[in-house]
This record gives C-alpha cells, structure tokens and sequence, in this order.
C-alpha cells in the first residue's frame, strides 16, 4: 500500500486510529441488532428467529459485496474508497431506522452491508502499510478495537436506546456514528498515489485460490460461525435461561465489549510474535470457552464471567487468521484480505442459522453452547491440516533443491 506516512515513521500513526474511528461505526450497526432481537420480532410481528435472519441477511451481503466492491475500486485512492463507503454505511442505517416493514429493514440491512466487507478489507490491508513488519498483527488487532469497542459501547447504548425509545432511534443514532467516522477519515486518513497496481484479475483470483488461502477462510467462517451460534441469542440465553431480566443484557453485553478488546490486542500481540501457536491457541481456546458455558447456564454470576471469556476467545482469533490469509495471498492481498472480511461474515450468517436450527428443530436454546464448541473445533483441526500442508510442500521444496544441488 503506497501512503504518505512512512511505516517506519511512527509505530502507530494517527491514520491508524482514523481507520479505528471507522470500524467502530460499522461494528456498532453489525452487532447492535443482536441487542435488539425481541423488539424487533414483536414491533414487526416476525419470530424472534426471523428477527435473527436480519443479521444473516447482513452478514451474505458482506460475503458477497467484499470481492465485488474491491474488485471494482481496486484502481480508486484508498481514502476516496473507505470515504465512500462510509457514506453509504450512513444512507444505509438511515433506512434502516425508516423502515416501514420486515422486508424494507431487511433490504435496507444488505445495503448498509456492502459497505462493511471492502471497508475492513481496504482498511487492513492500509493498517499494515503503515507500521513495521513486527507490528503488522498488531495494526490489525488496533484497527479491529474499532469494532470490539463498539460491542463494548456502541452494542450496549443500542440495546439501551431500544429498550427505552424503539429499536428505530437505535438506528438513528448510529447513522449520526456514521457522520462522524466520515469526518474523522477524511481529515485524517493520509492520501495515497492511487489504488495499488492491479494484477490482471485473473491473476488474483489464482493467488487466493491457493489451498492456504482457501483453507484460511474455511478456519475463518467455522471460528466465527460457532461464536456466532451462541451470540446471536445471548438475549434469550440471558433472560430465559439464566434468569436475568431484559434490563440486565445490556451491562452483561458491556462484560462481553471488555472481553473482546483484551482478547483481540493479546491476540494481535501473540501473532506477531509467533503466528502458528496464536492461530491454534485462540482456536482451541474459542471451542473450550463454549463448551464450558454449556454447564453454567443456569448460574447468573457464572454465565456473566463466560459471556467476557467468549468475547475474548472469540476476538483473539481475529489477528491469528487475518495475518495467515495476508501471508499466503501474496499479489492480492487487498482482495484476500476482503475475502476474510466475508468469511467473518459468512461465518456470523452460519451461526445465526445454525442457532436458529438448534432452537427451533433441534434440542433447543439451552444446547446452543456445546453445539457452538464443534465449529471452532473443526476449525482448529481445518488448522492443523493447513499446517501439515504447509511443512509438507516446504520439505518437498528442501528435496528439490538439495537434488538440484
């Protein structure tokens, strides 16, 4: 990525946290609806599981809006992209707090989406170019604070305003987050020379067709989508389960806000560090986490002490599994790295699906923990064969050289 700012100038150069200002917007209208699941139901007269289609219905609008959007701005000047998309998060959540029905709110939910993938996947790919080669998982933990400090403030606040003044003044409030994050980028975000020189994109899709950059998203979608099976019902989990009144989830939500901000920067710091142990750790870490709370759900003080621990397990995988796609796409890192955004997303629609399924066909709200613990576990072993792959084609690589010797 060719900025202004030297990467050797600064550790963390202000444009770093402009980049923050902006993933606390986006983060803030992803999750937020999660806090708002029974108002919506009921002021829509949808179920509470349709209600949950609204962040599945989101989440595929990033998985599919992220390859597209960066495959057509890939010759545009990243600032004048991640202004753009800022504006059209804005238009997009003004719809949303307007919406007169369950289909509006739904198509207004995909829109504001399209900006979110290429957002995050422009903004990592910026966050990187920025700072040193041993802070490039860390840049990316800082970047992402944005959107764990919007679970912390942003999703809580939401849930506060819907609960005392409508799910649509939610909506209107982060439309003016929004506004905001718009200016911060665009006054500090350093210029660029234009887009980065595109390969033939042909060329691209080759790079992050490799099986290493494949099997980095499939680690992505199952880590996500079982955190995902859980979170997306942490209301009714809280108050149906556990015994917790409606006024309890939002404070319970800022515990799961703490865990997310001290579970991304550690796992920011460990994968720079050593990228392999991270991405295994944080990927066992998050199966164990979920499988534990499957007997505790009926302890309220329990239950608020695993709520911060699956926020931390589940944001420690970020860094882990943003830097190993960014390292194996190399020459389409900016379409990989949106390629992930989607896969984060894919993953959230998998969950929110699959938690669904539980709750209605399957053995019911109280199995959603341990039946969550499966999908990181998978991903853990996803890892593992990654990894062997990995050794296999660098000893394949060792013989050929040797021979050739």
């Amino acid at each position: 990525m060719n900025v202004t700012i030297s990467p050797s100038s600064k550790r963390f150069p202000i444009a770093l946290y402009a980049l923050t200002a902006g993933a606390f917007g986006i983060g803030t209208t992803e999750f937020v609806i999660m806090g708002l699941l029974m108002q919506v139901a009921s002021d829509l007269h949808v179920s509470i599981a349709a209600a949950g289609l609204l962040i599945s219905g989101y989440a595929l609008g990033v998985f599919v809006g992220a390859p597209l959007l960066t495959a057509a701005t890939s010759r545009m000047p990243r600032k004048a992209v991640l202004v753009a998309l800022m504006v059209i998060f804005t238009l997009g959540n003004l719809a949303c707090a307007l919406a007169p029905n369950y289909t509006v709110l739904m198509i207004a939910r995909v829109v504001t989406s399209l900006a979110h993938g290429t957002f995050f996947g422009v903004g990592a790919v910026v966050a990187t170019g920025l700072v040193a080669e041993d802070r490039k998982a860390s840049a990316i933990s800082i970047m992402f604070t944005g959107l764990t400090v919007a679970t912390l403030l942003g999703v809580p606040a939401g849930a506060w305003l819907g609960l005392h003044y409508g799910w649509r003044s939610t909506f209107w409030a982060v439309a003016a987050i929004g506004v905001i994050a718009t200016v911060v980028i665009a006054a500090l975000v350093p210029k660029d020379r234009g887009g980065d020189a595109p390969m033939a994109f042909r060329e691209e899709i080759k790079a992050v067709a490799r099986p290493q950059v494949l099997l980095g998203l499939l680690m992505t979608v199952l880590g996500f989508g079982g955190m995902f099976t859980v979170y997306t019902y942490i209301q009714p989990l809280l108050t149906e389960i556990a015994g917790f009144a409606e006024a309890a989830v939002s404070p319970i939500l800022l515990v799961f806000g703490v865990g997310m901000i001290v579970g991304n920067l550690l796992g920011g710091k460990f994968a720079d560090r050593r990228l392999l142990p991270a991405l295994l750790g944080t990927l066992i870490a998050l199966a164990a986490v979920m499988g534990l709370m499957t007997f505790v759900l009926h302890s309220q003080w329990a239950m608020v002490v695993f709520v911060g621990l699956l926020g931390a397990a589940a944001f420690a995988t970020v860094s882990p599994l943003q830097l190993w796609v960014l390292q194996k796409a190399t020459g389409a890192q900016s379409l990989a790295s949106s390629l992930n955004i989607g896969a984060f997303n894919l993953g959230n629609a998998f969950g929110a699906w699959l938690g669904g399924v539980v709750i209605v066909h399957g053995p019911g709200l109280t199995a959603l923990p341990w039946v969550a613990a499966l999908v990181p576990f998978s991903a853990f072993l996803v890892a593992l064969w990654a990894i062997a792959l990995e050794r296999k084609r660098d000893c394949v690589a060792m013989v050929e050289q040797t021979e050739c010797a």
